[in-house]
């Protein structure tokens, strides 16, 4: 049966889609089902997948091919969160310098974070620069892994971990710290918790959602630029 249905996905063109859209809609079911926030369907389908394929014995590199269009949809649902952005513009104009000091103190904080483990832990240059962009998109992060001799691969793991974090903690780090501004809100998530953050920070609000999506292409754009200037403190 295993070898029958190891033949029937490696014959099929499109199998890794179907099976994301699967483990997916499979894990969105068991978030409902059950209400609560730990069951996130990205972390059950990521563990649904790999228990396939490890299962089938199939590899990642093969699976990672037939998934590809799904891979391709990141970029424009990563640019579609600047529509609910475009609908606060003015909000975002009377409070530009403080949302802009905001991500850019976030973004050091993360890429400082990120030298302060590999210090502490002794990593080697490759596994920093794995871990160095670890907060911020997929789209962006895996390239920019990849650029600075990293792992592409392991850096999304790393920041798929990092934004389902995000999205489970948000809310408690908000109530804990008495962080009562949406504006504020906002820019924390998607800064910490790139896309997967910002989905919890549209629930919370839509000026959470709005200042949250521009984090992210803020915080993407500056860690881009700031981590072949940390990774050099490595060697």
């Amino acid at each position: 049966m295993t070898e029958l249905l190891q033949g029937f996905l490696s014959g099929s063109a499109a199998w890794g889609v179907l099976l994301t859209l699967a483990a997916f809609a499979l894990g969105a079911l068991i978030n409902k089902t059950t209400g609560k926030a730990i069951f996130n369907p990205l972390l059950l389908g990521s563990i649904f997948v790999i228990i396939l394929l490890s299962v089938l014995n199939i590899s990642y590199a093969d699976y990672k091919v037939s998934a590809a269009p799904v891979n391709y949809l990141l970029l424009p649902a990563t640019i579609s969160l600047a529509i609910p952005l475009y609908e606060k513009w003015d909000l975002l104009k009377e409070n530009a310098a403080a949302i802009i000091a905001g991500i850019s103190v976030g973004t050091l904080v993360s890429l400082g974070s990120a030298l302060s483990l590999a210090l502490a832990l002794g990593l080697t240059r490759e596994q920093y620069a794995t871990l160095l962009p670890k907060s911020v998109t997929t789209a962006i992060s895996m390239d920019v892994a990849a650029e600075l001799g990293g792992i592409a691969a392991l850096t999304g793991a790393i920041v798929i971990l990092t934004g389902i974090a995000g999205n489970l903690l948000a809310e408690v780090v908000c109530k804990i710290f008495h962080i009562t501004d949406p504006i504020a809100k906002g820019v924390g998530i998607g800064t910490s918790a790139h896309a997967v953050g910002t989905s919890k920070a549209l629930q919370m609000g839509e000026v959470e959602g709005a200042m949250s999506g521009l984090s992210i292409a803020v915080a993407g754009v500056l860690t881009a630029v700031l981590c072949p200037l940390f990774v050099g403190f490595i060697q």
